[in-house]
Parts: C-alpha cells; sequence; structure tokens
C-alpha cells in the first residue's frame, strides 16, 4: 500500500513531515516498508534554455546545441527531433545519474563532439511512460529551476498491510489510527446523498446471497468520458497506477482513499436490463448439443460438461467454476464480471461511453479469496475484498463515486438500487479498562483508555459502576479482528506507543531437573545428528500434497484433503512423508545433482482424528554417483539398510528383537526390493527398500530411488536409566577365533532369522556373526539357497579346548536347524 504525504493530509492535519509520519506509523504497528523521494531523484536535473541548433557535423540526425544552464553556457550534444532554438527544457549535468536510461552520465565525444551534459525527456526521469523527444517546458521558467519543483515531485510511503486490517487499505484509515495517536488531527467528511433524478432502468437479482449479500447500484446517464484531471493523474501516478480514464480512475481513487472497491459498467454494452449475481454455471454435453449454450458466451470443456468463462479486463480468459461470484446480465445468462474480483472486457468503459452502471456491492472474503487463488488473479479489488471491506461502506462509496463523477464527467443520476442486507456488524462485550494495565503493565487512567477507542472508532458505554467489567465496547464495522479483552488492550498500547510499555524483567523460572526434552524429542534429536553423520541432508517440506499423489501412497481420502489449500497441488494432508521426498530428489537430478540422499521427520495423516496422526523418520537416496572404472560399488539397497540399523541402534530401538517381513510391504513399494521390521505382525516399525517403478514415474521422477519410513509412535521408549555409573569397558584378554559354516535353507527363508538364530546360540562366547556369501546353482536344489555365515567366538575367560569349540558348533547347528536350515556338507 503506498500514499503520498499531500494525500494523508485531505483527511489529517499536521506539521509532521514524511519521516515523521512513517515513524509514527512504525510505532502505531504498521510496517513501513520504504520511503520513497523522487525529489531527491531529480535533484541534479534543473531547466535550461537552447541558444542555438545546428547540425552535426558527423550525423544528420544529431544537433549540437549551445545550451544556458545553471553552470553557464555548455556545449551539448542531442539527438531528440523537437531539439531548437528557443526551447526551455531539463538539463542534466555531467555526473547526474539518468533513472530512466540507469546509467551516469560521462564526459566522453559523441562523434567527435563533446557533450557537455544532456537533455531530457519526461521518461528519460521516469515522470512519463514515453516521450516523443526532450521535454517541453513553458519559456517564463527561469533557468536554474530545480526540475523536482516544477512537477510536484513528492515522498511516497510503502507500508505492508496486516491481513486483519483491511481499513489500513485507504488513506482515510492510515489517518485515522495517526490522528489517535496525536499526529494530527482527524479531518470528517460528510458524504452528502445525492438525489437520484429518475427510477434506475438497470435493476438487481440476488441468487448468490452466500457469496454476495448486499448490492447497490445506480444509473448515471448522459456522462462525458475521457482522460482525467491534471490533480487525479498526478496521485495515482504518485503510488504506481497508470490513469485510464475519468471513470476508472474514479473508482481506483476510492479504493486506494477509503479501501472501497467499485466496478463501473457500460450501459450501452450491458444486454437486457437485470444484472444477476449467482455462481459459476455449467452445461452438460448432451445439453449443449441440444443448442443450451449461448453464442454471445464463451464455454471450455471439461469432461462432458462445458464451464462458462469469462474475458476479463487484463484480456485474459477464465474458465468459471460454481465457487465463483459471478456477475452476469440478459436475464443472468452472459457473465459480465466476477465479483469482487475484475470486471468483464465485454462492459467496459471507454470514451465513447455515455450512460454507465456504477456497482458497489460487499463480497464474502473467503469466496474472493478462493477465486483469486484458483484463477490467478490479484486485483486491487481481489486484495481489497479478500481481507474483508467494510460492510456500512456500500451506500456512502456509491455516494461518494457519484459526486466525483459527476464533478469530473457530468451527467444526471438515477435513483439507488439496493437488493439483500449486509452483514451484522461486530458483536459488543463487555470491558474493564483496568485489564490494560494488568495485561499490558501501561497505568492509564481511565479517560485516556477511552479517548483512545473512541478515536479509532469503537463505541464505549459506560455502565454501573459497581459491575465487573463496568464498560461495555462496540468495535466498528471496519474492524472484525476485534473480538475480546485482549485485543482492546492491544489498541490501546500500539497507539499509546509500544515504548510506553514498562521495562519489567520476567520471573526466573527454575529449569527441570531432568532437562527440557521428552524422550521423543531427544530422539528426534538424536537421529536428526545420526542421518547428518551418515551423510544425509535434511529437507523441510510441506505436509500437505496432492490428492493423486496421496492416493499412490494409500491415502488420499475426501476426509483429508483441505477446504482452503494453499495451492491447487496442495490439496491434501500427506499420508507418508516419501513422495514429498521423491519430488525433491526429482527437483535436485533436474538441476544437475543426481546423487541425492534426504531425510525428513515429522508428522504423517492416516484419518481425521488426532490419533491417526503419526510422526516418521523418513530418508531416501537416489544412487547416480558419477560412473567410476571400478564400477558401482556396494549394493544401495544393502548400503541403506546398514543406515537403518545405524539409525535405529542410535534412537535406542530394540534391534535385536526386530523381525524382518518380505513380502508384505504396501504396493508403493519394489515387491522383491523391499521390506519391513516389526516387533510382531501388530507393530511394524520400519518399511524400507527401492520404491515402485510405477510409482516413481507417476510423479515423473527417475529411478532408482530407495527409502525407508519409521513410525516414531511404533518405537518402544528405551528402559529408564538405574542411575548407576557405567562400569569400565568389558574386554577380553584372549585372541577371538572365527568358525565358518554354510547352510542350506528355503529361498524364500529370510537370512536374518539364520543370523540370529546362531547369534542366540550362546551369547556369552559368540560375539558377532556375518553373512558372506549366499549360493544358488550347481550342488544346491532347486528352490534353496546356501547361506555362508562366519562367527566370531570371543572368549572370556580362559582359551577354549577343542572340546568346547565342537560343543559350542553343534549348539549353533542345533539352532540354526530350528530355523529350517541344514548344514551344508
Amino acid at each position: 500500500m503506498k500514499f503520498t504525504l499531500s494525500w494523508l493530509k485531505d483527511h489529517l492535519e499536521t506539521e509532521a513531515d514524511v519521516h515523521q509520519i512513517a515513524e509514527a506509523m512504525t510505532m502505531a504497528g504498521l510496517e513501513v516498508e520504504e520511503v520513497l523521494d523522487p525529489a531527491a531523484k531529480l535533484a541534479p536535473f534543473t531547466v535550461a534554455k537552447i541558444l542555438s541548433a545546428e547540425r552535426h557535423p558527423n550525423a544528420d540526425r544529431l544537433q549540437v546545441c549551445q545550451v544556458e544552464t545553471v553552470d553557464g553556457l555548455k556545449e551539448i550534444v542531442c539527438g531528440a527531433p523537437n531539439a531548437r532554438a528557443g526551447l526551455t527544457t531539463i538539463y542534466a549535468p555531467i555526473g547526474a545519474y539518468v533513472p530512466g536510461l540507469g546509467v551516469t552520465l560521462v564526459e566522453k565525444p559523441v562523434r567527435g563532439v563533446v557533450s557537455n551534459g544532456m537533455l531530457c525527456s519526461a521518461s528519460e526521469l521516469e515522470l512519463a511512460d514515453e516521450s516523443d523527444g526532450i521535454q517541453e517546458l513553458p519559456p517564463e521558467i527561469p533557468v536554474g529551476t530545480p526540475v523536482a519543483g516544477l512537477f510536484g515531485a513528492e515522498p511516497v510511503i510503502d507500508f505492508e498491510v496486516t491481513p486483519n486490517r483491511p481499513d489500513w487499505l485507504g488513506v482515510a484509515g492510515i489517518a485515522r489510527d495517526l490522528a489517535a495517536a496525536s499526529v494530527g488531527k482527524l479531518k470528517h467528511f460528510d458524504i452528502a446523498m445525492v438525489r437520484g433524478a429518475f427510477p434506475s432502468p438497470i435493476t438487481v437479482r440476488l441468487e448468490a446471497t452466500e457469496m454476495c449479500p448486499v448490492f447497490a447500484g445506480r444509473v448515471i446517464r448522459g456522462v462525458k468520458n475521457g482522460p482525467s484531471p491534471a490533480w487525479l493523474q498526478k496521485r495515482l501516478t504518485a503510488i504506481g497506477l497508470r490513469s485510464i480514464n475519468r471513470l476508472v480512475d474514479v473508482t481506483n481513487l476510492i479504493a486506494y482513499d477509503r479501501a472501497r472497491p467499485l466496478h463501473v459498467y457500460d450501459v450501452a454494452k450491458l444486454s437486457g436490463t437485470e444484472i444477476v449475481v449467482r455462481g459459476g454455471q455449467s452445461v452438460h454435453a448432451e445439453d449443449a448439443f441440444r443448442g443450451e449454450l449461448r453464442d454471445d458466451t464463451k464455454y471450455v470443456q471439461e469432461g462432458d460438461r462445458y464451464r462458462e468463462s469469462l474475458i476479463a479486463l487484463d484480456g485474459k480468459t477464465y474458465t468459471l467454476a460454481s465457487t465463483d461470484c459471478v456477475i452476469a446480465d440478459a436475464g443472468g445468462e452472459r457473465p459480465i464480471g466476477l465479483g469482487g474480483v475484475m470486471g468483464g472486457e465485454s462492459t467496459g468503459c471507454d470514451e465513447t461511453t455515455t450512460d454507465v452502471f456504477v456497482e458497489s456491492a460487499w463480497f464474502d472474503p473467503l469466496v474472493i479469496a478462493q477465486t483469486g487463488r484458483a484463477l490467478g488473479i490479484h486485483s486491487d479489488a481481489q486484495y481489497r475484498f479478500a481481507r474483508g471491506v467494510d460492510p456500512v461502506s456500500v451506500t456512502p462509496g456509491l455516494e461518494l463515486a457519484t459526486r466525483l463523477i459527476l464533478d469530473l464527467c457530468g451527467g444526471e443520476p438515477s435513483e439507488i438500487v439496493f437488493v439483500g442486507e449486509p452483514p451484522a456488524g461486530p458483536a459488543p462485550f463487555a470491558f474493564d479498562p483496568a485489564y490494560v494495565k494488568r495485561l499490558s503493565g501501561m497505568d492509564l487512567d481511565d479517560d485516556r483508555i477511552g479517548t483512545i477507542l473512541g478515536q479509532l472508532g469503537f463505541k464505549v458505554t459506560a455502565g454501573p459502576a459497581d459491575q465487573a467489567e463496568p464498560w461495555t465496547v462496540t468495535p466498528p464495522s471496519w474492524r472484525r479482528d476485534v473480538e475480546g479483552r485482549a485485543d482492546l488492550v492491544e489498541e490501546v498500547a500500539r497507539i499509546e506507543g509500544f515504548d510506553s510499555l514498562p521495562d519489567t524483567p520476567l520471573p526466573e523460572v527454575a529449569r527441570p531437573a531432568g532437562g527440557v526434552l521428552s524422550p521423543r524429542q531427544a530422539r528426534v534429536r538424536t537421529a536428526r545428528r545420526a542421518l547428518a553423520a551418515l551423510g544425509y541432508a535434511e529437507a523441510v517440506t510441506w505436509s500437505f500434497t496432492k490428492q493423486s499423489t496421496a492416493a499412490l501412497f494409500g491415502g488420499g481420502d475426501d476426509r483429508l484433503v483441505l477446504e482452503n489449500p494453499i495451492a491447487a497441488d496442495l490439496d491434501c494432508m500427506r499420508p507418508s512423508a516419501l513422495p514429498n521426498l521423491i519430488q525433491a530428489a526429482a527437483r535436485n537430478v533436474a538441476r544437475g545433482f543426481a546423487d541425492a540422499a534426504l531425510f525428513e521427520i515429522g508428522p504423517i495423516y492416516l484419518g481425521d482424528g488426532p490419533k491417526d496422526q503419526r510422526t516418521v523418520i523418513a530418508a531416501l537416496v537416489a544412487p547416480h554417483a558419477a560412473r567410476h572404472w571400478a564400477g558401482a560399488g556396494e549394493d544401495a539397497l544393502f548400503a541403506l539398510k546398514a543406515d537403518l540399523t545405524t539409525l535405529l541402534e542410535e534412537i535406542g530401538a530394540p534391534v535385536a528383537s526386530l523381525q524382518l517381513a518380505q513380502g508384505q510391504n504396501r504396493d508403493w513399494w519394489h515387491p522383491g526390493r523391499s521390506a519391513r521390521l516389526q516387533l510382531g505382525p501388530k507393530n511394524v516399525m520400519v518399511e524400507f527398500g527401492e520404491l515402485h517403478p510405477r510409482v516413481l514415474k507417476a510423479l515423473d521422477a527417475d529411478g532408482p530411488m530407495l527409502g525407508f519410513e519409521i513410525v516414531l509412535d511404533a518405537v518402544p521408549e528405551p528402559r529408564g536409566k538405574s542411575g548407576k555409573a557405567r562400569g569400565s569397558a568389558d574386554l577380553s584378554a584372549f585372541m577371538p577365533l572365527t568358525r565358518d559354516f554354510a547352510f542350506v535353507v528355503e529361498d524364500a527363508k529370510p537370512v536374518g532369522d539364520l543370523v540370529r538364530a546362531a547369534a542366540g546360540a550362546d551369547k556369552a562366547l559368540i560375539a558377532d556373526v556375518r553373512v558372506f556369501d549366499v549360493y544358488r546353482g550347481k550342488g544346491v536344489d532347486e528352490g534353496f539357497k546356501s547361506v555362508a555365515l562366519e562367527v566370531v567366538i570371543q572368549p572370556r575367560e580362559a582359551t577354549l579346548a577343542e572340546a568346547e569349540i565342537e560343543a559350542l558348533t553343534a549348539k549353533i547347528v542345533a539352532a540354526v536347524e530350528k530355523q529350517g536350515g541344514k548344514l551344508r556338507g
């Protein structure tokens, strides 16, 4: 939002300069982004007069001018067609920065003749969009006069408007807050009613009152449209708006002055005499073939239906949905505008317009916000209506627009057409002024608190002194964000000045003896550090995804579809963190970083209840390492499993008790290269493996990609510590020894079951069990495999005798045979 100091002074009597205004706005809670001072930009430029102009000796289109400047007589080379003797124009000296060209002038020859400065056009100084030549000024202006003063360049304040303060989208609303902050005195203007001379020939019908509960309008006939007067063009241009014509400029002026968007229709271009407010419509294909499509409406086919569309004032065509508020004529059949967003090209006003219908309505903010987001329209009207326009301003805004149009364009107004009922105003609530001190610490008397609230537009009614809440406060119609006592305290505090808040230290709070992290939080921090140490980069993605993407991962339930998504492709709560990681890895691959390793710790959603939310630790690798003469190296799936095992050990999961189950993963995993780790069939802790190529193709990602997802809620909490100090390391003084075994088992038997069986044969002596070979082929029956295990035996008290080793070997063989393994001969 931008405004000039002179514009503000139309509503506020003040002697403050622009920097004092900006400081007061900051202290009142308005976030000032920048103070733009075009006068400073124009400071080097002054008025000059051309004394003579002769053709350049080496160029037909250039002239060598002798120019009287503030720096004396200067010879300047100029290529403008209107450069001539006696012309008063703008002079830029050597060293000046020309904003329209983006260059700093230096002394250099132009086709052999040195130019000692430059003669400028309005566009080169960014005072106009286009120029035919150098600026021509009235001859009576003295040489040396600063250009900034001639063009009325004044500072512009640019500030950010928070979503809860739509009243700040009008200069009048800013003046109100500054007056309350004692920066000046607010000017009150009564908008005079303009009496209609005849009944309005245009009527209005509301079919979608949930989108537009109230609509007012009137016809003004006999207007004369054309370029706006200089003062209006200057006001709009100063804040970056392009002047179009008087009728359109009036609506833009009121939108920025009073935060009241309006729209003007050319009556001659309307079809019929009735305007209808409704939702977007579509026609079934069978009905379309029977001739139910209007010739003057463009349709877009989607499936078995034809949806109507609109060519808006920006020249773009938008397909309309049933959730969009449509303004239509021809008995409600032809769309001519998107209510609260943008008008249609078919009824726009131009230089030939003589009769207009002025619209002033109130549209539901949520409807307008969704329409703007879905169609990608960000107009001034949409920006204001989406935040909430004052519903009480419907009629005053129309009266003000009528008065300005009559003043600028002439004409004769009709009576006002008013249809519907505006939404109810904010509800009153009880308030105790003592609550200001209790909540903010500011010690203000009741009169000061009441004055501040009154200046901001709140209605304060005092009740009996003996009741608990002695005041009843009713927020104004433009402050629907104020709902309770704390909101009023905030209003008082910001107007009194946040620098007036007392400097009182908060009481110290003793730290909990056991630390501030819960076991789960500590586990998450440990997991984050462990994965980073393993070479994974942390990704932070949305908790949302596309509904079709969620369906690939067992989700997409309508219960988890968002009613008001932040983007069209983020409309569903995610059932897994893997799709977002897959898409992140694909983006890395597309940008030349193919060998990605990512992880994320966050929530997933399996239903609409709080118990259906899970916290997961998900990781993904896209093994696309650079080609190397030594080959691809170890299998990526086993490397992933090694990382997973390391992570589970770091977070205290019962790794030794986990069961490996294959063939039971869900269908987004590769059926032959994935598995799950579980503590029994009802407690699935981890799913891991290679992602299914079908899923990767649907997400436009190149495979292979592998990943795992740990359900943190399924990992048992570690047992409480006993408090005893850790003992010394249990290191044996005896050399370990190894024994190799080869067992034949069914091909479907998980090798991990054999490893656990062998390790459990004697936990005191067996230090480790490793798989060093898996063989299928000659000598092994079809459907079976040979698994070779290396068992590391660590003596504790004495070197083992041969008989002891043989007894231990027999125990290992017996333990593995219980799992279906047979010692290979």
